[in-house]
């Protein structure tokens, strides 16, 4: 399928699901069980395939993972780029995207809206996640409030160390490393070394020396 007609097969199906309640929660429960966000096996085989897309010599490694991404958000990813085992990825709330050359690392948690650039990737047991649940109403329960939705970008080249977590509404730029075990509350300028927890800047590259500098 071309990607202008899997674009327009996407839009149609949100425009059908908004405008309908009912012929949304018929969808809903064909994709997934009830309270169980995780597509079924037929989306999974012969849905999904069709709307996401991925790249030449990719390797995602389904076997121990739960990839549970669903037809109607994008999951698309790039050329050589490998997702290791025990990862799960979700794009329920939003789209999930891996550039060229991203390594996830084993145990990598990626919840959408979620967008990993080229060359970029994760250590091990990572989270990143792109939206917090609402709780601005102290009387109601956060699962039945709005979510709070930001979204995380991974500029290229980036790294993020073992064990962090990356909170949503954060940019991560280009070429920056994050030390394991970080927590990134704050986006990160290109070009940084940042640690700790919260994560802070100790280094940033200087173009003129060539070398990394304390901040």
């Amino acid at each position: 399928m071309k990607k202008g007609g899997r674009n327009n097969n996407i839009m149609g199906l949100k425009e059908k699901l908004k405008s309908d309640p009912r012929i949304k929660e018929l969808v809903m429960w064909m994709i997934h069980p009830p309270r169980r966000p995780r597509p079924r096996l037929w989306i999974r085989l012969f849905v999904n395939p069709f709307f996401h897309k991925k790249g030449k010599n990719s390797l995602i490694r389904h076997r121990h993972s739960r990839i549970d991404v669903f037809p109607y958000n994008k999951f698309d990813v790039g050329t050589n780029t490998i997702i290791e085992s025990f990862t799960t990825i979700n794009n329920g709330v939003g789209d999930v995207l891996i550039g060229n050359r991203c390594r996830i690392g084993i145990g990598t948690v990626i919840i959408g809206p979620v967008t990993l650039k080229d060359g970029s990737g994760t250590g091990q047991h990572v989270f990143l996640g792109g939206f917090n649940h609402g709780y601005k109403d102290g009387n109601e329960n956060s699962s039945t409030q709005a979510l709070d939705i930001k979204g995380i970008i991974i500029d290229e080249d980036a790294h993020i160390g073992a064990n962090s977590v990356v909170l949503a509404g954060v940019t991560i730029g280009k070429r920056c490393q994050i030390g394991a075990g970080s927590v990134v509350t704050k986006s990160i300028p290109p070009y940084s070394v940042a640690v700790g927890n919260p994560c802070r800047v100790i280094k940033k590259y200087n173009f003129q020396t060539n070398e990394w500098e304390k901040a």
